[in-house]
């Protein structure tokens, strides 16, 4: 996966604190870092930290994670279905077992989606089977 262009961490952050009708005073004061610093994150002069992301996070009223996937921290996937969930929950499973379990099921919707694809034909109503 690509990561961001650079300066776009400061971009989305600028972006995001414009929607939430906030200064740049104002979100450096709740986020607790300096006007000119923040200042120089959103003209993409300056590479924020995590823990400045998490802080800016904060202060925006906007989760951590979507700072550290827009930085290239995290990279973004899909949510868990609940099949994924109740695997990774599984006390009784070691990681590999959970592992192994997760790759099967993943390679399983893989084929399913593809299986399903445009170019599939549709099949006979039971109609037309009679015939």
């Amino acid at each position: 996966m690509a990561g961001p262009k650079v300066g776009s961490i400061g971009e989305y952050i600028r972006e995001q604190r414009q929607r939430a009708k906030i200064s740049l005073r104002q979100l450096a004061e709740q986020a607790g870092v300096s006007n000119p610093y923040l200042s120089q994150i959103e003209r993409g002069l300056r590479k924020p930290s995590a823990e400045i992301l998490q802080q800016i996070a904060k202060g925006l009223r906007i989760s951590a994670e979507a700072l550290y996937i827009q930085a290239g921290i995290l990279e973004h996937r899909e949510a868990d279905t609940d099949v994924q969930t109740a695997i990774r929950a599984d006390i009784s499973l070691s990681e590999r077992q959970k592992q192994v379990l997760l790759d099967i099921y993943e390679s399983f919707r893989r084929e399913n989606a593809a299986d399903t694809g445009p170019e599939q034909e549709a099949l006979p109503d039971r109609e037309d089977q009679e015939r």
